[in-house]
């Protein structure tokens, strides 16, 4: 085109051209209107750009497509093409690694789900998974674009087949800072965590009033789906804070312990807390009693790095903790049994949550440590029909399947098949260490004398007195604490004081594992 056909008004030169640019760039950043940004504040909600910004180091976010406009046509949106089309896609970094991000703007359609809008969160998932670098979605939107129809849904597909291919390949987290409805919410089901915020953040696959009219249950969108419920019920969600403040300030320390792909480690750090540093308070911690609870996070706090660890789903099956922490600055995974919530029994909750847990550092190549103080699963009716079997097996299946370092330590009780799914040495623990107080058996002592013994109790004259006698003879034969060290089933009784000072030792000497797995398409896990 030359000069002459050029409209009135429209610049003629490079620089007219490059402030013209300045001008449509400055309309996208600013986004539809103030109007529209005050009434996001007015939800106690940032906006998409105020998230990023505290999200990513100050400075690094480089956006892709930000001038990007639907195509679409009919019920009005012809008319109304705003730039970025409601999603805000590029890459930053956190603590100087490149990260990826896309957030739902809610100020544009609601931050519905549209053609365009799904093809520039492809496109920034195809970039992470070729860069091998994590990804976060910062969500909240209103789920699929009604007016753009089934093209809408198809962009979900997109995601939910990119959520796939890159499980297990790349960090996903899913930082739920609105509504998140319908389909929309199987994409956060797919990542490896999800964040959520109090009173602003719902998930729900059918809202409130569909419940209502399909069960006449009446019920508030967060008393159905908020952070909380999410949070301690369905085990949806693994970390629920009052503020996206200090929800994506903890998204930053979550990436700051887990590589940036599967191919790498996790990043380590140089720790002033000593290897050899005793903790002497250990011996007083744990009751040698195994009747007697007592706090087991006391317990990792005593041993990590300056005492420090990320819980994972705190609040959800509490009979299990599940955290990442550092040992000499490297990162572990650590799973353990919390005697003070139904003493640190498995359950159908607790083994799913840990199963996750064990397959995800086993991914990201996270060493595994799991600390073991565990009577038995939960008996009764409820665990059975819900499945106990299947879903125990899933944790079981993790353990033997992860191949990363594991190391297994037996502080108190042992028992039955608890014991052996809790990553014992017989399904692939590279090293079990016990203190003096462990008690490794089929089951208490009180239970096998009461089956071993039941015909010498029935018959004496003083049953009660005999089966005190052979509790305590059985306890002598087959549950003293060098049992299962003379039989090799323990690779050494270990002083607790000293308890940091081996496992970073062994951690040591374990960094240059490697196993293979057979040659398989993939294995079949329990469902």
């Amino acid at each position: 085109m030359t000069v002459l056909d050029e409209a009135p008004g429209e610049p003629t030169d490079a620089r007219g051209r490059v402030a013209e640019l300045h001008e449509i760039r400055a309309r996208a950043l600013a986004g539809p209107s103030e109007k529209a940004t005050a009434a996001q504040h007015a939800k106690g909600k940032l906006t998409a750009r105020e998230r990023i910004e505290l999200l990513l180091d100050p400075g690094s976010f480089r956006e892709v497509e930000q001038l990007r406009r639907h195509r679409a046509t009919g019920f009005g949106l012809e008319a109304k093409k705003p730039y970025t089309d409601g999603v805000i896609t590029g890459w930053g970094t956190v603590e100087g690694r490149t990260v990826f991000v896309y957030a739902h703007d809610f100020r544009i359609f609601g931050g519905a789900l549209g053609e365009a809008h799904a093809t520039k969160i492809h496109k920034i998932m195809d970039m992470a998974i070729a860069a091998g670098a994590p990804l976060v979605s910062l969500n909240d939107g209103a789920g699929a674009r009604i007016q753009e129809g089934v093209s809408a849904l198809a962009g979900y597909g997109g995601i939910f087949q990119r959520n796939t291919k890159a499980s297990g390949v790349i960090p996903q987290i899913s930082v739920m800072l609105g509504p998140c409805a319908g389909g929309a919410a199987y994409s956060p089901a797919l990542t490896d965590f999800v964040f959520m915020v109090r009173e602003t953040s719902q998930m729900f696959i059918t809202g409130p009033d569909v419940v209502k009219a399909v069960t006449g249950e009446e019920i508030t969108q967060n008393g159905l789906g908020g952070a909380d419920v999410h949070a301690e019920t369905s085990g949806v969600c693994h970390f629920a804070y009052d503020d996206e403040e200090t929800c994506l300030a903890e998204v930053r320390y979550l990436l700051s312990l887990l590589p940036q792909n599967n191919r790498e480690n996790p990043p380590r750090v140089d720790s002033s807390d000593p290897v050899d540093r005793r903790s002497d308070v250990l011996l007083d911690l744990v009751p040698a009693d195994g009747n007697r609870p007592y706090d087991m996070a006391k317990v990792i706090e005593e041993i990590v790095d300056d005492g420090e660890y990320l819980e994972v789903h705190e609040r959800w099956a509490r009979n299990i903790i599940c955290a990442l922490a550092r040992l000499d600055g490297q990162v572990v995974g650590i799973v353990a049994n919390q005697p003070q919530t139904l003493a640190g029994v498995l359950d159908i909750e607790a083994s799913e949550k840990a199963a996750r847990f064990v397959q995800m550092c086993d991914a990201f190549n996270i060493p595994i440590v799991t600390f073991l103080d565990v009577p038995g699963f939960l008996p009764g009716v409820d665990q059975e029909h819900g499945g106990i079997i299947r879903h125990g097996a899933k944790l079981l299946y993790a353990y033997c399947n992860a191949t990363v370092p594991r190391i297994s330590l037996i502080l108190r009780k042992a028992y039955g098949g608890a014991y052996i799914v809790m990553d014992s040495q017989s399904i692939g623990a590279d090293l079990t260490f016990a203190w003096p107080t462990n008690e490794i058996a089929v089951m208490g002592a009180e239970g096998a004398a009461n089956v071993i013994f039941r015909r010498q109790i029935a018959g004496a004259e003083d049953p009660e007195a005999m089966r005190q006698k052979m509790v305590k003879e059985y306890k002598a034969e087959l549950m003293h604490p060098y049992y299962a060290a003379e039989r090799g089933l323990v690779d050494d009784v270990i002083d607790p004081a000293g308890t940091r000072e081996v496992l970073i030792g062994s951690l040591a000497m374990l960094q240059t594992k490697h196993a293979d797995l057979p040659s398989r398409k993939h294995g079949n896990p329990p469902q």
